[in-house]
């Protein structure tokens, strides 16, 4: 990994200089990243075991904003730079977050910061001698909550979720002696928000009683406190001791403080705790040097901190500046440098994953990095590999920021063995033996072997079942892996014939009548399932939870979906003009979804599903009397008062269909500053063009 700040060495992280992308290079990496990032939120968000390091998720994110930022046209609509965390996890109730958990982008460099700083000043247009005061808090490395009181009493607690709706977590709360339950001179709605976290002695003290219960350990601090208080069980968090930072606010009926220096005193005056190493600085020097100096304290703190968060003080200022996307203008999180460590790479090995993406996988020898264990790291492709030159027997530098798995930054060439060669990436997939191909304009080398291949069968299967899919409880991964070696599952529409195989599965070690007629019941319970979930579920490659919505929004039923994709073969036909002006889908996502579509085992499977299955016909939102439902909307240019994913965001809240390119079925084009052949092509085709405060005034 090149170092924070390098952005040319950011850049080749995947293998081209972004400057060098082609359009469709561009959308195909966009594409795996936007996969890659959503797998790794929903392992720290709702599993609470992350599987890669935090500066190696900072630099996905890194990579992928700037392309965004160079192909401002491909942007996803389910891009992760609009999004916060992950869904709630099944079995805790749904708490709505009145105002949002926003996340908060990352400063790496001291020039960063600087930057930061500089563009709040541009942002509200002060003068170069005029004071911005910093509020300077060290980065607590645990759970978000969020605290709501009414009339001064603690009433419900939630997670942070997705930003907008996190799990209740009430009870749990109710455990922590440093959470007050009821609040003096309070007004009469409050939201507080802060870190539960675990000391390092708590920690230690935690994974030693497990150990003596041949229990779960766990990697670290962070990890520990999340899954103690994401315990259904309230009893397990209360065993256990977590601690509390407050730092934030969410809804409030009334004003409590004019800068967020005076909030952190009203806070302490409830009786919060409040990090005692928070202080105000008046410039960014100040900042930095407070920056520096924690680093030094750091390792000697009695609790885990990954990084230094930085908030504008003045409130109103806050106000103003708002916020982008995902995160506020006016906060950013300085991050620590990765901890590294030296060790051996034994040897590499190739994962294929449901789609045929052949993964390279570092097995290496056990070393313990910030107290932690690892033995393994992703390699991501091959051109990683042969940027870094990675050999098998290298000795590598590998660094962790809170994980298991790291990320090898590089290898000691002096300590390389003698007569070490280059590793060969494989022509062939390691499971099946077909043909591995890199297409152009990818960064993979994929298996064609589809479903012959068992790795890729096996991967699609328990994706079908995985939680946002069918979501089939008691089908977990071991038990499609059984079923699919002793030959009862071969296809999807397999797990929904098992209740022939009653039998078989209650004699079965570890399962019995009960546990079987649960499985059958919980099978009849998705033999109903929503179209977006079921077009997600069959595992098509680029079409995830947002295109799956997208199509099912579009085409309505799964026998108009089905039609309209057999119709879309033809390039040249409207079908195929209609697909490809789905804004989020284009040409690369309609290849992928026509290719799956021609394929007759495709069509097979499709087949014996819709006859196994009742799929419901997508429900459009309760809008009301929006002027705009069922308008076929494009953006255009550079909005001034939104960004280009809210406005789209808030066209589609009203029933608007969002397109990426005009056509004679576009009703309104909204044309922002610096527009370009899209406001054209609207004006050869009669389409209504309206400014940005004309969309405004139409949608109210």
């Amino acid at each position: 990994m090149s170092a924070p700040g390098d952005k040319q060495g950011d850049e080749k992280r995947r293998g081209i200089l972004i400057d060098a992308l082609t359009p469709r290079e561009a959308a195909a990496e966009l594409e795996a990243l936007t996969e890659d990032i959503g797998t790794h939120d929903k392992a720290y968000y709702q599993k609470d075991t992350p599987i890669i390091s935090d500066s190696e998720y900072d630099a996905l994110r890194q990579r992928l904003k700037a392309i965004e930022a160079a192909f401002p046209d491909l942007a996803r609509p389910d891009s992760p730079t609009g999004s916060v965390g992950a869904a709630p996890a099944v079995g805790f109730g749904k708490v709505p977050h009145k105002v949002p958990m926003l996340s908060l982008g990352n400063a790496f460099t001291d020039d960063d910061v600087i930057e930061f700083v500089a563009r709040v000043r541009r942002f509200l247009g002060l003068d170069e001698d005029e004071t911005v005061g910093i509020v300077c808090e060290p980065k607590i490395d645990g759970l978000s909550v969020s605290l709501r009181y009414v009339n001064g009493k603690f009433v419900q607690g939630a997670t942070r979720g997705d930003g907008a709706t996190g799990e209740d977590i009430t009870a749990n709360l109710l455990t922590l002696d440093d959470i007050p339950k009821m609040l003096k001179d309070a007004p009469a709605v409050l939201e507080v928000r802060g870190e539960v976290y675990m000391t390092r002695a708590d920690f230690a003290a935690l994974n030693k009683s497990q150990e003596q219960a041949e229990d779960k350990v766990f990697a670290n601090p962070r990890n520990a406190a999340a899954g103690s208080l994401r315990q259904k069980d309230s009893a397990v968090t209360a065993s256990r001791r977590l601690s509390l930072f407050a730092y934030a606010w969410g809804e409030v009926s009334k004003p409590v403080a004019e800068t967020h220096w005076e909030f952190l005193e009203r806070l302490r005056a409830w009786e919060f705790p409040t990090n005692p190493l928070a202080v105000l600085k008046g410039s960014v020097q100040g900042c930095l040097e407070f920056y520096d100096a924690t680093v030094e304290k750091r390792p000697g703190l009695e609790y885990e901190i990954d990084g230094m968060v930085y908030k504008v003080n003045r409130l109103d200022w806050q106000q103003r500046l708002g916020n982008v996307s995902r995160a506020p203008r006016w906060a950013i999180a300085h991050k620590f440098p990765a901890e590294k460590a030296e060790t051996v790479l034994t040897d590499i090995t190739i994962q294929v994953g449901r789609t045929g993406t052949l993964t390279p996988v570092a097995n290496l020898e056990p070393v313990t990095v910030s107290g932690v264990q690892v033995s393994r790291a992703t390699l991501h492709n091959e051109d990683e590999i042969a940027r870094k030159d990675v050999r098998e027997g290298d000795a590598v530098i590998i660094q962790r920021a809170g994980d298991v798995i790291p990320q090898v930054v590089s290898v000691v060439l002096e300590k390389r063995p003698k007569g070490s060669k280059p590793y060969q990436f494989p022509d062939t997939c390691p499971e099946c033996g077909s043909l591995a191909i890199r297409e152009d304009g990818e960064v993979a080398k994929r298996c064609t072997g589809g479903l012959i291949c068992p790795a890729q069968r096996l991967e699609r299967l328990k994706h079908f079942v995985s939680r946002n899919a069918f979501d089939i409880e008691g089908l977990g991964e071991k038990h499609i892996i059984a079923f699919v070696e002793d030959g009862l599952i071969e296809t999807p529409a397999d797990i929904f014939r098992l209740n022939d195989h009653a039998d078989d599965i209650a004699g079965r070690d570890g399962w019995g009548a009960q546990s079987a007629n649960n499985l059958l019941n919980a099978l009849d319970d998705r033999r109903t399932v929503p179209l977006d979930r079921f077009i997600y579920a069959l595992g098509i490659r680029q079409v995830g939870q947002a295109n799956a919505r997208l199509l099912s929004k579009q085409y309505g039923s799964l026998a108009g979906w089905r039609a309209q994709m057999q119709a879309a073969q033809d390039r040249d036909g409207d079908a195929y003009g209609e697909l490809t002006n789905i804004d989020g889908i284009g040409p690369s996502v309609a290849d992928d979804l026509l290719g799956f579509c021609a394929e007759a085992h495709n069509r097979d499977v499709l087949d014996a599903l819709g006859e196994l299955l009742t799929v419901e016909d997508f429900e459009a939102p309760d809008i009301g009397d929006s002027p705009v439902a069922g308008k076929t909307v494009v953006f255009t240019g550079t909005l001034e008062t939104l960004s280009r994913a809210e406005a789209k965001a808030k066209a589609e809240a009203l029933g608007a269909k969002v397109a990426g390119s005009v056509s004679k079925k576009t009703d309104y084009v909204i044309v922002g500053a610096d527009a370009g052949s899209k406001a054209k092509k609207a004006q050869e085709l009669g389409v209504t063009t309206l400014t940005e405060q004309e969309w405004l005034a139409l949608i109210g």
